[in-house]
């Protein structure tokens, strides 16, 4: 009798476990979401002080396809997902690589976009894209980021400089204080290339891709307990595309399929 009681004592808390967990897993009608506001073309601050971009956009229609109201936090690059696990926001749309590294500490939903990695440096420099080639040279990356740790193990012979934001990068390249930046391809052709200041500049070398590095796009970045979140914006990329609103966004500031392969 006692053994029985006990059974059905146990069998109670689980159930009231089971009702507890479900009570508390959110419904994601609110969410909040990291955004960087550095990153031109992709995230940026307009004139008028509001926040802009394709990640801002893409940002706006996964929450409208979702039908859920979100509020946009702005956060600096190399705290992005210190920040995610302190619970100062939910999910993260900021161009970042779903890498291997980043996988330890956050789970993604699938990629919204993926473009490649390029290397800059003054038209007609002669720059050979390879460790001996950029011997001595300084190499500006923002901090933190894929294309910080491939140029750290890749460029071997030349000085990584690093910065907390693309536009500073860009900044010092073209005041001469570094001999090449490099980033993401479509970042530097909309945050830099296409600007005033960089004229007389241009790519040289390679397009960067390898997965080891640049993972497999951009994508959202979620908490690993949050892996539904991320299932809803996987629902959500997959409607926007089909429905156009995606296409729709893309053509706003790119003349290519953003997307990638």
């Amino acid at each position: 009798m006692q053994r029985r009681l006990v059974t059905t004592a146990l069998a109670s808390l689980l159930a009231l476990a089971a009702t507890a967990s479900l009570a508390q897993a959110p419904d994601w009608k609110k969410i909040r979401i990291g955004v960087e506001g550095a990153y031109p073309p992709f995230s940026e601050v307009g004139p008028d002080g509001k926040l802009k971009g394709f990640d801002i956009d893409m940002a706006n229609a996964l929450c409208a396809e979702l039908k859920a109201e979100c509020t946009l936090v702005q956060q600096e690059w190399d705290g992005m997902i210190p920040a995610l696990n302190a619970r100062k926001f939910d999910a993260i749309i900021a161009s970042m690589a779903a890498t291997d590294e980043r996988r330890k500490s956050v789970n993604f939903s699938d990629k919204y976009y993926n473009t490649p990695a390029r290397l800059v440096a003054k038209a007609g420099a002669k720059l050979e894209a390879s460790a001996a080639g950029l011997k001595g040279k300084k190499i500006g990356v923002q901090r933190s980021t894929i294309h910080d740790r491939f140029a750290t193990d890749t460029f071997k012979e030349s000085e990584i400089v690093r910065y907390a934001k693309a536009d500073e990068v860009y900044l010092d390249l073209a005041a001469g204080r570094i001999d090449v930046a490099m980033g993401d391809s479509v970042a530097i052709d909309g945050g830099f290339l296409k600007k005033p200041q960089g004229q007389g500049y241009a790519f040289f070398g390679p397009p960067y891709n390898d997965v080891k590095y640049f993972g497999t796009g951009s994508s959202i970045a979620v908490r690993k307990a949050d892996d539904a979140l991320a299932q809803k914006f996987n629902a959500a990329i997959k409607a926007i595309r089909a429905n156009g609103s995606y296409k729709k966004i893309q053509d706003k500031y790119f003349d290519f399929d953003v997307y990638g392969n």
